[in-house]
């Protein structure tokens, strides 16, 4: 998949505002632990919220951008304050339905 379009990311943002961050990013950064936290996590779920702790090295623009580099298939899809929004779609079930890309 491509990025996200504005369009979608809104749908995205509507669909996770519910959500409890499921991931949390403490003073060792996106440490191997981290990745393998997000990894899992989208095996259960295809939109997910990290939280970066007060004690996390990174600044949340980085952290939001280095997650959704280093695990495949991932988007970023908003960051609030401390918190960002991750989506991956599902490769075989896919249960969130995008709104179409204008052509």
């Amino acid at each position: 998949m491509d990025e996200l379009t504005s369009r979608q990311r809104a749908h995205l943002r509507k669909l996770a505002h519910h959500l409890k961050p499921v991931v949390l990013i403490g003073a060792e950064g996106i440490a191997p632990s981290v990745l393998t936290s997000v990894r899992e996590a989208f095996n259960r779920r295809e939109l997910l919220k990290v939280k970066l702790q007060e004690s996390a090295p990174l600044d949340v623009k980085d952290a939001a951008g280095e997650l959704s580099s280093r695990v495949s298939g991932s988007h970023s899809v908003q960051t609030i304050g401390r918190t960002i929004v991750l989506y991956r779609a599902h490769p075989k079930n896919p249960e969130i339905r995008l709104p179409k890309a204008a052509s």
